[in-house]
């Protein structure tokens, strides 16, 4: 069982990361081999939607995202750990998750090839945002709730936190009890 995790923090060590790091623990205490991504340090482009993926399933860009497009591909569940930056997902994560293109045709079915290796894929995400209140980081649950949907992927419970300054939410220990759990369920077959 392989678990990847996906950091779309640009803040290595903060509170998105604290919390990913929970979640493959609990992978790895389930027995899968867990790896982390951080976006921040990869190179990925925007998608220019020149379609050409949609007829080879190849992303013609010359950056980080084909070999991350390989992580996903041979990883039988995959964790999202991202804080809310005005009101939205991270340019790193949204970047990385218009880049999943590549894996459909011009129809929005999975390329025949990635079909097997995709559907059905379960996909954790963890959210953390500055408000009190944990659903102001609802529009991030909402993209990863409909592309789950559309494609036939398999949304796990998400995880939802409050904390700002670095490091805060170390102190919560709710969070990192969820997140542990969330890393335990990816990694149980």
């Amino acid at each position: 069982m392989r678990v990847l995790g996906v950091l779309g923090s640009p803040r290595v060590g903060g509170n998105s990361d604290v919390l990913l790091e929970q979640a493959l623990s609990g992978a790895r205490e389930m027995g899968a081999k867990g790896e982390k991504i951080i976006l921040s340090r990869k190179k990925i482009s925007g998608c220019l939607d020149c379609t050409k993926c949609n007829e080879t399933g190849v992303c013609v860009i010359k950056d980080d995202m084909p070999a991350i497009h390989r992580k996903i591909l041979e990883a039988d569940a995959i964790i999202h750990s991202v804080p809310l930056y005005f009101w939205a997902m991270t340019a790193q994560m949204k970047a990385y998750l218009d880049r999943w293109c590549a894996f459909f045709d011009g129809s929005w079915n999975w390329h025949a090839t990635y079909a097997p290796m995709m559907k059905g894929k379960k996909i954790g995400l963890i959210t953390v945002c500055g408000d009190p209140n944990v659903h102001t980081a609802d529009p991030i649950v909402h993209s990863f709730r409909a592309t789950c949907k559309f494609s036939g992927l398999k949304l796990l419970t998400v995880v939802r936190a409050s904390a700002y300054g670095k490091g805060e939410i170390d102190k919560n220990e709710k969070a990192k009890k969820e997140a542990h759990a969330l890393g335990r369920k990816a990694a149980t077959p």
